[in-house]
């Protein structure tokens, strides 16, 4: 495993691994306290390097081999970080691959690449995804406790069984998370989307993802639902589908 090299976003030291290689090049967004070396993220860099084609990931500040504070985050930071890795070591069209809050970052990004005049984005796969999360998901189900520590102490802390460390939603990110809702409306990514959603997810249920379908134009969209997967879809059966579905997509945007 080569060494990060690492990019300064805002103060933020961010680490990146970038491999060039032909276009359409593939991104990965992570989820959530995931990091860039995952499963679902170090399969698509084999099978990227198997092809030849460019592959671009990183770690959001507070996340894998990043700077700074977990807790400090919100969707705003992290996607002025992940804007910044992008303009900064892309080249020609581009398929981002968001997982879970990867999704709503990558839905975000194509947004303000477009207010840019940016339109290299040339597919989105998205994988358990979760955009809007925090008002959603966690707003509409918070407890009274839950509710008391946001206002007293800033945060509340939940059990994770993807972590032994506790899942930290601090208000700053959910007070944030309002600011950057996408699914208010209907969404218009100008490219292909793929959407790859469990049946048995625990975190994100499938109408989420039913939701978003129902937001996105319709002759541009693929939904491929698994009876059996859940939110990681990190089995063997559930890369092949990833990778078939990224492949799939930049053979059509080559």
């Amino acid at each position: 495993m080569t060494a990060p090299i690492f990019l300064d976003v805002d103060g933020s030291r961010i680490a990146v691994r970038h491999a060039t290689g032909m276009e359409p090049g593939i991104v990965w967004l992570g989820g959530y306290k995931s990091d860039m070396l995952g499963t679902k993220a170090e399969v698509l860099s084999k099978w990227t390097e198997g092809e030849g084609r460019a592959f671009l990931r990183h770690d959001y500040s507070g996340h894998g081999e990043s700077g700074g504070a977990f807790a400090d985050g919100t969707i705003s930071k992290w996607l002025s970080q992940s804007l910044a890795v992008f303009r900064h070591f892309t080249r020609g069209k581009q398929i981002l691959v968001g997982s879970s809050m990867g999704a709503w970052i990558a839905l975000r990004m194509v947004q303000e690449l477009r207010k840019a005049g940016d339109d290299r984005v040339a597919g989105l796969v998205l994988l358990a995804p979760a955009p809007d999360f925090t008002a959603e998901l966690i707003e509409p189900v918070l407890t009274e406790a839950q509710k008391h520590d946001l206002a007293e102490k800033g945060f509340f802390g939940e059990p994770s069984e993807y972590s032994p460390e506790p899942y930290i939603y601090t208000r700053a990110l959910i007070e944030d998370g309002r600011e950057n809702r996408v699914m208010t409306g209907p969404i218009d990514t100008h490219c292909p989307v793929h959407i790859l959603q469990g049946l048995a997810d625990p975190d994100v249920p499938a109408s989420h993802a039913l939701k978003l379908v129902s937001l996105l134009p319709a002759d541009d969209v693929t939904l491929s639902l698994i009876p059996d997967g859940d939110h990681r879809l990190s089995r063997p059966q559930d890369l092949d589908m990833l990778v078939r579905a990224v492949g799939a997509m930049a053979g059509h945007a080559g």
